[in-house]
């Protein structure tokens, strides 16, 4: 009797122990399925994407073509051409009409460059700092010219995005030395 129970407890392992194999080797197949979806279903997210940036181009360049044939056929536009480009001041201020009697007068604002009591007010303060700016005078004239020297000079690709916002910041500094 005992060997019969000892076989019955053996068998009933053996067989444990393949379900066990099978649950496992089914859990691995079942994520392998359900990882190929979520790829397939990325792959139709950026195909939906693509369709739907192919098509604003499609509709954008039709809208150009019929802009174009609306511009040639119904109001006769053209491209400019040499001619049509203006030399100078006074060939523009002779295109404009004399004024209406009775017009108001222009509006003519002057420029005082000597010291007033305006100049007498206080130092501006940086929002991001708190520090006094310095307003007008040399520092003024340097930053400006530093600022155009910049704005001329072509940008390297190698600068990151903090290095190149440093460079258009008129109050000087990086980005991360404003924050702090």
């Amino acid at each position: 009797m005992r060997t019969g129970s000892r076989l019955r407890q053996i068998t009933w392992a053996v067989a444990l122990a393949i379900c066990a194999t099978l649950f496992v080797a089914l859990t691995f197949r079942v994520n392998a399925v359900k990882s190929d979806v979520r790829l397939a279903e990325r792959e139709i997210v950026a195909l939906e994407r693509e369709k739907m940036i192919l098509e604003v181009e499609f509709q954008t360049r039709a809208s150009q073509q019929q802009l174009a044939d609306y511009n040639r056929v119904e109001f006769g536009y053209g491209a400019p051409t040499a001619d049509q480009y203006l030399e100078g001041e006074r060939q523009l201020s002779s295109l404009g009409m004399p004024r209406n009697i009775g017009a108001p007068d222009p509006i003519r604002v002057a420029r005082s460059d000597t010291p007033g009591p305006e100049d007498n007010f206080p130092a501006m303060v940086s929002p991001l700092t708190g520090e006094p700016m310095q307003v007008g005078g040399q520092e003024a004239a340097n930053g400006a010219q530093k600022q155009a020297s910049a704005n001329t000079q072509p940008m390297s690709a190698s600068l990151s995005l903090s290095e190149r916002l440093a460079l258009d910041n008129p109050i000087g500094g990086t980005v991360a030395e404003l924050g702090e």
